[in-house]
């Protein structure tokens, strides 16, 4: 069996994140305490109890995506003795967890990945005034429907296809007219349904360049290391190992299609079989089956899911 370690992104984000590993292990309170330290705020309190809309704001929500996604990789080191890097052949993160798959792999530090995702958070955010943009799923397009669409819709604002996601589920973002308007030629076209995202901005399209711009700038005060597995990159859909490389990447990825279908097939040609999920939620190991069938995906968020793991290996 070869195996891709990957890490969700935003959306799966729930009240009562993280708390039943930091109950169950103190190596997960201990990622959860520097995380809150480097942050100068009690995160890890947000993630236990609320409130949602406290949650859900994307300065929090991807720190904390990554907090839970990195107390999982500690517990599988400390409990299992899992070296990540023997483990498996990749690492790759859907949008946000590019820098948890890139923080499992050594590349940043736990309190640097917490920093550079709240400074991502908060660029995301300020990027677009609130209202001005908008994310749409196009349930049953294939991503060139996507992109055509999307340029139609356009008409001389901001509307491109943003998140490849699996077969039929491709995301458009962009001003919120045009997104309105490539929603209403999705119906027009047979598309089984196209519906409005509840998201606070329309990520990675042109529109993000703000956020991209001030992530270059955070980028570049940082040390990276060479990652110890491979990142399959979003941007790309192909492994990346240099970090002057993968900078310029997690650069790109503001404003750039998230190719995830892609990157599941990328490291399916590289041997995969088995892709494992680590922390939050089930959504990637979900898009995997509907990706390639004979692929096999498994999450792993509790210590239930973390001791059935170490016992199947």
């Amino acid at each position: 069996m070869t195996r891709a370690f990957v890490f969700p992104g935003q959306g799966s984000q729930a009240v009562g994140m993280g708390r039943d590993l930091a109950e169950a292990f103190p190596v997960a309170r201990h990622v959860y305490e520097e995380i809150d330290d480097a942050l100068g705020q009690s995160l890890s309190s947000v993630m236990f109890d609320g409130p949602d809309d406290q949650l859900t704001l994307t300065e929090n929500a991807q720190p904390a995506l990554m907090a839970v996604s990195l107390a999982v990789v500690r517990v599988l080191e400390s409990e299992g003795g899992l070296d990540l890097s023997k483990a498996g052949s990749f690492v790759a993160g859907h949008s946000l967890g590019e820098y948890s798959a890139l923080c499992a792999a050594k590349t940043f530090t736990v309190p640097d990945a917490a920093r550079l995702l709240k400074i991502r958070g908060q660029a995301m955010q300020k990027a677009v005034p609130v209202g001005m943009g908008a994310m749409a799923a196009l349930l049953g397009a294939d991503f060139e429907q996507a992109v055509e669409i999307a340029a139609l819709a356009a008409q001389g604002e901001v509307c491109e296809a943003a998140n490849d996601n699996a077969p039929g589920q491709v995301v458009v973002s962009g001003h919120k007219s045009a997104v309105e308007r490539a929603i209403a030629l999705a119906g027009e076209r047979g598309i089984k349904r196209a519906i409005l995202l509840p998201v606070s901005a329309p990520f990675h399209c042109a529109l993000m360049q703000p956020a991209a711009d001030v992530m270059a700038e955070a980028l570049s005060k940082v040390s990276m290391g060479v990652p110890s597995l491979p990142l399959v990159a979003n941007v790309t859909a192909s492994k990346v190992a240099d970090p002057a490389a993968i900078r310029d990447l997690l650069v790109k990825q503001v404003t750039g299609t998230v190719r995830w279908r892609e990157s599941v097939l990328y490291m399916k040609s590289q041997g995969v079989d088995s892709v494992i999920e680590l922390g939050t939620g089930k959504v990637l190991s979900g898009l995997v089956k509907r990706i390639d069938k004979e692929m096999s995906g498994q999450s792993i968020g509790s210590p239930a899911d973390i001791d059935a793991f170490l016992k199947s290996i």
